[in-house]
């Protein structure tokens, strides 16, 4: 078999979402770049305040995970964030995070980076580090805030949030990972050179060869290694780039729109780049049950995927409302206007 197994069977302990409250309506960037002419491709999407970066959402998202966890974070012997808009060039995000949730100093910490599956990627060396017995719990994280360059098609989509995962034991999990798989490959769909402000996109060229090659060679081959098809599964979760590419791959893979519907959150919140798919998760698990199977595949530009396979455990309803759910984040909004989202997203360049 191709897909990764582990020494020691692993799941997920605990989790946690954050997502900034200000939001900033589709209608509102066509109103300033197309004087309100052209489709939209989502209602509108969540724009982090001036306070907030890649590590305070990390931070808020921890903290949750740790509350449905229910450990000491003295516990935990890692702390690895993905992310593609990390605060500093020099200087780990990771470390900062693991102080504020308590887990110094004895624990291993660093950054994270392939683009939009830098989040996935901390949840595949997580499970590896508890799977191998290096470790009892490691914490993934995968956050980001909006890049998208002004009046560019990316600007619509790119929102902020994250999703923080807790990676422990089987018996102590609220959902175990019965597999995982990924596919990678020399594809420059999208990218940012050195000192650029914005990413750079292949437009369509992102779709194929792209998004669809990967997610869907990722997806299908795990489960074919498992045995299983689309209708094994009582919902699936797919990077969220906009709201066609995940709805595009599912149905090719087999899936239901009612199979995905509730992971889907990029009309509501954008693009969260490392957190989409894992912000998706958390969605998920928000309302599983016991024995719900669940697909969890990842994209980052680059190119690769991330496939994993979940099976829901009996504590997902004891530990569930320990902390916020993901939709309370989404009903806890603000609205800003164009001029207000440029401020905080600090896309006026003064020096």
């Amino acid at each position: 078999m191709t897909i990764m197994n582990t020494v020691k069977d692993v799941g997920i302990v605990g989790y946690g979402a954050y997502v900034p409250r200000y939001r900033l309506p589709s209608s509102e960037i066509a109103r300033v770049w197309t004087e309100g002419q052209g489709g939209l491709p989502i209602k509108e999407k969540a724009v982090a305040a001036l306070d907030e970066d890649t590590i305070t959402i990390s931070i808020e998202a921890a903290r949750n995970a740790l509350k449905r966890a229910g450990i000491n974070p003295q516990e935990i012997r890692a702390v690895w964030v993905g992310s593609e808009s990390h605060p500093y060039a020099v200087k780990p995000t990771s470390t900062v995070v693991a102080e504020a949730i308590g887990a110094t100093p004895a624990v291993q910490a660093a950054d994270f980076e392939f683009a939009c599956k830098a989040g996935t990627e901390t949840l595949q060396a997580a499970i590896g580090f508890v799977g191998s017995g290096m470790a009892k719990y490691a914490l993934g994280i995968g956050a980001d805030t909006a890049q998208g360059r002004p009046g560019d098609a990316l600007e619509y989509t790119t929102g902020c949030g994250g999703a923080a995962y807790v990676i422990g034991p089987r018996e102590e999990s609220l959902a175990y990972f019965e597999g995982t798989y990924s596919y990678v490959s020399d594809t420059p769909d999208f990218f940012r050179r050195p000192y650029e402000h914005y990413p750079q996109h292949g437009s369509r060229f992102t779709g194929e060869p792209a998004y669809f090659k990967h997610v869907l060679a990722a997806g299908q081959h795990l489960m074919d290694e498992l045995g299983y098809t689309a209708a094994d599964y009582t919902a699936a979760v797919f990077h969220q780039p906009n709201t066609r590419f995940p709805q595009q791959a599912a149905k090719k893979l087999g899936f239901t729109p009612e199979q995905i519907k509730v992971g889907l959150l990029v009309p509501l919140v954008g693009n969260t780049y490392a957190g989409s798919s894992m912000l998706g998760l958390t969605a998920i698990l928000d309302e599983a049950k016991p024995g719900d199977r669940i697909l969890l595949v990842s994209y980052g530009s680059g190119a690769g995927s991330d496939a994993f396979s979940l099976v829901v455990t009996d504590l997902i309803e004891e530990r569930r409302d320990r902390a916020p759910s993901t939709r309370d984040y989404i009903a806890r909004r603000k609205e800003v206007d164009y001029a207000t989202y440029v401020r905080y997203r600090k896309k006026l360049q003064m020096r």
